[in-house]
């Protein structure tokens, strides 16, 4: 067993991306960001600490908000130089830098554990309707599967299959 901090060290720019997709949503919905850190050593490995959301929307796309950042960035970043990896066999040094910032970041796009505390309070303590609740349910219970998945390496995958997996679909495509 790694400890999680010695991963976040080897992989900060996921860490820093994750809190930037945080940092973007908030920035979108206007709300004030009263403390903010992109990467440290310790636990967490960066927070955004923002005022309230208006609504649950809000709520649930701040919590997400990574998860949409991390792998639309991880694919962009990876798939240029995966594609002469996978069909040529003939990488480049660039091409693995690109390939592991890729992974980096797109394995950290599942929401965290506190993203997931932040999301149920916000939702079910406040005003927010049932339907609102009734989506919340599932949204927590997948991110928090997803930190138990973290244990058997199922970041560490998703970020292969972002960075590899979705250049090779694209050459199937147009090839």
């Amino acid at each position: 067993m790694i400890p999680g901090f010695l991963i976040a060290i080897v992989t900060f720019p996921g860490v820093i991306v994750h809190e930037l997709g945080h940092f973007i949503f908030c920035r979108l919905f206007k709300l004030p960001i009263l403390d903010v850190c992109f990467f440290r050593v310790g636990t967490p490995a960066g927070y955004v600490i923002h005022g309230a959301p208006k609504n649950a929307a809000q709520h649930m796309l701040i919590s997400f908000g990574p998860f949409f950042v991390n792998t639309l960035l991880g694919a962009l970043i990876a798939t240029p130089a995966a594609i002469p990896v996978i069909q040529f066999s003939a990488g480049k040094p660039l091409d693995y830098l690109l390939i592991w910032l890729g992974v980096s970041i797109a394995m950290h796009a599942f929401p965290s554990t506190g993203d997931a505390a932040s999301l149920w309070q916000g939702v079910w303590h406040g005003e927010a309707s049932f339907f609102a609740k009734f989506i919340t349910l599932p949204l927590v219970g997948l991110i928090y599967l997803g930190a138990l998945g973290s244990v058997f390496w199922l970041d560490l995958f998703y970020g292969i299959g972002v960075a590899m997996l979705f250049p090779k679909l694209l050459v199937a495509l147009f090839a």
